[in-house]
């Protein structure tokens, strides 16, 4: 089978200088969502048509990994409609295949319908069409008295009693491609657009002898397409509710299923938990019965069973083991890895750091470049300095080593296993094993001395 998407359309109701199918839905370009689906069907060729702002279109894609099947680029410029879109992919099909029209900006059709379209359709044409309350705006489906599809009427040439079909078009269909290239050369522009529209060639299709038989899908909602931000947005809701739905079916608990944001793959273990307000980005893997406060954001975190992170926490690109504690309000930046049991609090932030089992940050602290063994405490509003205005260094803590509060760690520095630093220390020199350090200055106490007073206003 060829897959042809259509990607050129301008977007004018998008308002915007970014081309219309690299608008993100649930953190992915339109079209990326579209290829996933066109892959998934496992196609011999898929060939995109771009257009508008296309340069930007085709370089967001060709950065990324090659796929299975290689995407072939055609460019329409002018653009005289979907049919001669079409025309432009025809180098790139293959006669012998079936080829299945897709398009860039309807992302949510799901692999099942087109299966189901491309079974029906056999050796034939073959239409996804769906019934709507309100169908203005879009193609009608015409049959004859015997329910045989015979043509499709676009809204602007349809007469009044065609106006009043529901069941409308969707744009996606499945021809034979050696066929399609007669269609595509009969095709004529008057109408109302001066534009050669695909959907003539059903007429054509009927006209030949050629079998027309059309599916529907499961939804509506799998062939709405995206011309305005509103119609964005309320495709972003729909995906994100089917979403949730799948998570409550595999037993999540959710807070609230219209408030939860995932952008990308979200694996969760048995009686997970999630609360309001949680966006998910990337790939994020939750073990048994983790439990995620309000309003976190979680990017690319795995987080082993029995942990829970409290409200207001963001963490990215990071390890957590089992049993920890994170947060409110505490930030995993890129490359840190927790051990398990481990508490990190409010207002801390770990970047590129291990942190080993039972080990605590509980309050107001930064811990960067660092190796923490296990058993160690780190008092409030501790530092490890690890930057020295060009290069980074790393802080070396042992097990069961106690850091008092407000203490600097000035790396490279090593903190010897069980040894303690008291409060306020700045150390810069490494520390044996099981002692204490300090840098005490002296306290001074002036007696009789008075606060400045506020001067009265004027």
């Amino acid at each position: 089978m060829n897959i042809v998407i259509l990607a050129a359309g301008q977007g004018k109701r998008m308002h915007s200088d970014l081309p219309k199918v690299l608008h993100p839905l649930a953190g992915r370009a339109l079209l990326s969502h579209v290829l996933a689906t066109a892959h998934a069907l496992t196609p011999e060729s898929i060939c995109v048509v771009y257009g508008h702002g296309g340069e930007a279109v085709r370089q967001h894609f060709e950065k990324m990994s090659p796929p299975d099947v290689a995407v072939s680029w055609a460019r329409q410029a002018p653009q005289f409609g979907t049919g001669h879109a079409v025309m432009q992919a025809l180098p790139h099909l293959k006669a012998a295949a079936q080829t299945l029209i897709l398009y860039g900006d309807v992302p949510l059709t799901r692999v099942e319908s087109l299966q189901r379209l491309v079974a029906v359709a056999g050796a034939g044409l073959g239409i996804l069409t769906v019934e709507l309350e309100d169908p203005a705006g879009y193609g009608r489906i015409v049959r004859d008295p015997a329910g045989r599809l015979v043509r499709i009427v676009e809204q602007k040439d349809a007469t009044p009693a065609e106006r009043a079909i529901t069941e409308i078009n969707t744009g996606i269909m499945v021809l034979p491609t050696a066929r399609l290239r007669a269609w595509l050369d009969r095709l004529g522009n008057n109408n109302a657009q001066k534009e050669y529209y695909l959907t003539d060639v059903v007429a054509l299709a009927v006209a030949d002898g050629v079998p027309v038989n059309s599916a529907k899908p499961d939804a509506a909602w799998e062939t709405l397409g995206v011309n305005s931000r509103s119609q964005l947005a309320e495709l972003e809701r729909t995906f994100q509710r089917n979403l949730a739905s799948q998570l409550l079916e595999d037993g999540v608990t959710l807070a609230d299923p219209a408030r939860i944001d995932i952008r990308g793959t979200l694996a969760v273990g048995r009686d997970c938990s999630i609360d309001v307000n949680c966006v998910f980005e990337g790939n994020v893997a939750l073990g048994d019965s983790v439990s995620i406060g309000p309003h976190c954001v979680i990017k690319n975190v795995s987080i082993a069973a029995g942990t829970r992170i409290e409200a207001f926490c963001h963490l990215e690109d990071a390890e957590v083991g089992e049993r920890c504690r994170i947060g409110p309000y505490a930030r995993l930046r890129p490359a840190a890895v927790l051990g398990e049991d481990v508490h990190i609090g409010n207002f801390v932030e770990v970047k590129a750091s291990r942190i080993g089992d039972r080990s605590k940050a509980n309050h107001l602290s930064y811990v960067g470049d660092a190796s923490v063994g296990k058993d160690v405490n780190i008092g409030a509003g501790t530092i490890t300095c690890n930057y020295d205005g060009a290069n980074k260094h790393r802080t070396i803590i042992e097990d069961e080593v106690h850091i008092g509060s407000d203490t600097q760690l000035v790396a490279p520095v090593t903190i010897g296993k069980g040894s303690t630093t008291a409060a306020g220390a700045t150390v810069y020199k490494d520390v044996p094993p099981g002692g204490l350090v300090l840098t005490k200055a002296e306290q001074v106490f002036k007696p009789g001395w008075q606060r400045p007073v506020k001067k009265p206003k004027k």
